[in-house]
């Protein structure tokens, strides 16, 4: 039985690994020229940096999956970062969260006194929401209304408390401001307004501590190459500039898909494009989505490494709420932005010419059109750069040997919705049962992963998204005794086709 897969994303690559493993013959159709989607570097003058994402969250379930679908421990190398990381406040004040939770307990004793106790109450809490959501949300879909609207569901996300956000439910731990801050701005990594997201989001910041924060040698990208080598060895055809223009169908199945004008016969089908984009594949009417927040970027390559800074930093202005009200409600640009610096040449030499290093700065922004990029980009940059050099990156601009930018104009151009950064928007009416699902209708046997689809965006949980996509094909094809129950199986596609 063959498999074609449209996108070699990460939600593509790990279907392709897992549905091979499975008995399919898998072939990816990617439009570019190379595998990775998000995962990609941004090369210059021996210079490389992460185009996209850089933190590597839940690492256990990281090197589950990827056992899972064939690849070895040995054939990568991840680093744990302790601290975490620094978060500068507008006032001069830092805090810096840590590893070791008695380390943390005594960093907030010195920033935020009084706030100790209720931070382990927090991450006790956490503690058992993370359990219930992983076992309720995480690791099964939601192909139909009873399997959400039930009552040991609807009770768990009442213990979830998800009818709060992120920032409400955080006042329940924290009297300060700061502090609160300092555990909400972690959905802006699944691109969600934290005064807006549901709590169960809280989730995020409570994981770094639990289970750590790390990086991955070599830069995130390089994981493109691990799984393309494995699945060129697991028999996995990859075709390259080879887009999928169409879905074949017959009624209510899919016999294929049209690439390049050429038509490619399929038993089943998997989406991994941007589901809102790769919905129109569907020949339905297209659902009105909301887009997560985009990002303007900024990589650059220098002559030094800022040997005293910590691999992560945030930045925050003298507003946070209005700051993410800018981005996510006025969709205007903001006046006085966040800012993330990845420095990942503190701890990986790699990534340069000796003595030399890359440093990658995150804003959000809207998402959307309505910005005029090609205007504003030239002056936001100077203003951001400005902004860093202040705050410690001393003679930055001196020391910087090139600069590329990318703006959500350039995300849109790639295929990304809106131009968002991280899929569709985590709000509450985008979770659970309300996201697109890895059984993507009106046909029987299409499929869909990726960020925007269910359970949600990060490395992991796209991961997450594949394994639950590859055993929902497992049961509905009953490959429990594959191959003895192909030849049955088959003969019930063709009479389906009939």
């Amino acid at each position: 039985m063959k498999a074609a897969i449209a996108g070699g994303g990460i939600g593509g690559m790990m279907t392709a690994l897992l549905l091979r493993k499975q008995g399919f013959d898998v072939v990816i159709y990617e439009k570019d020229d190379r595998l990775g989607g998000r995962l990609a570097f941004v090369e210059k003058d021996g210079f490389k940096i992460d185009k996209g994402p850089t933190i590597v969250l839940l690492p256990e379930m990281f090197r589950e999956f990827l056992r899972e679908a064939g690849i070895d421990d040995e054939d990568y190398e991840l680093i744990q970062c302790d601290p975490l990381y620094d978060i500068h406040f507008n006032d001069g004040n830092s805090y810096t969260k840590y590893a070791d939770l008695q380390t943390q307990i005594e960093e907030i004793r010195r920033r935020f006194p009084g706030d100790e106790l209720g931070f382990q109450r927090f991450m006790k809490d956490m503690d058992i929401r993370f359990r219930l959501g992983k076992e309720k949300f995480l690791e099964k879909p939601f192909f139909k209304k009873k399997d959400f609207w039930n009552t040991p569901t609807l009770q768990t996300l009442l213990k979830l408390k998800a009818y709060k956000s992120v920032m409400e439910n955080l006042k329940t731990y924290f009297s300060h401001e700061d502090l609160r801050t300092a555990y909400a701005l972690q959905t802006l990594y699944i691109g969600g307004n934290p005064f807006v997201t549901p709590s169960i989001y809280s989730l995020v910041s409570y994981s770094e501590h639990k289970h750590g924060i790390y990086y991955l040698k070599g830069g995130y990208a390089s994981l493109t190459k691990v799984l393309e080598n494995a699945l060129l060895k697991q028999g996995v055809t990859i075709r390259k500039g080879a887009p999928v223009n169409e879905l074949l169908v017959d009624g209510k199945t899919a016999y294929g898909v049209s690439v390049n004008g050429q038509q490619e016969r399929a038993d089943l089908v998997v989406l991994n494009g941007d589901f809102p984009v790769a919905e129109k594949l569907l020949k339905k009417s297209v659902r009105k989505y909301e887009s997560s927040s985009s990002c303007f970027l900024l990589y650059m390559g220098l002559d030094k490494i800022y040997q005293d800074k910590n691999i992560h930093q945030f930045y925050l202005g003298e507003d946070f709420e209005e700051n993410m009200n800018q981005v996510f409600s006025k969709e205007v640009l903001p006046e006085d932005p966040s800012i993330y610096v990845f420095h990942p040449s503190v701890v990986d030499p790699s990534l340069a010419p000796e003595g030399k290093g890359v440093l990658y700065v995150l804003v959000p922004v809207p998402a959307g059109d309505h910005i005029d990029w090609e205007r504003e980009k030239d002056s936001y940059k100077e203003k951001i750069m400005i902004r860093l050099e202040e705050k410690g990156f001393t003679d930055l601009q001196k020391h910087m040997e090139w600069v590329q930018i990318r703006t959500p104009k350039e995300a849109m151009d790639e295929g990304l919705y809106m131009g968002g950064s991280f899929g569709i928007a985590p709000t509450l009416f985008q979770s659970g049962i309300f996201r697109p699902q890895v059984k993507a209708g009106p046909y029987t046997n299409v499929y869909a992963v990726g960020a925007s689809t269910h359970p949600g965006g990060g490395i992991p949980i796209v991961m997450q998204g594949a394994h639950v996509l590859s055993e929902t094909i497992k049961k509905e094809w009953n490959l429990s005794s594959f191959p003895e129950k192909r030849e049955d199986h088959e003969h019930s596609i063709r009479l389906s086709n009939l």
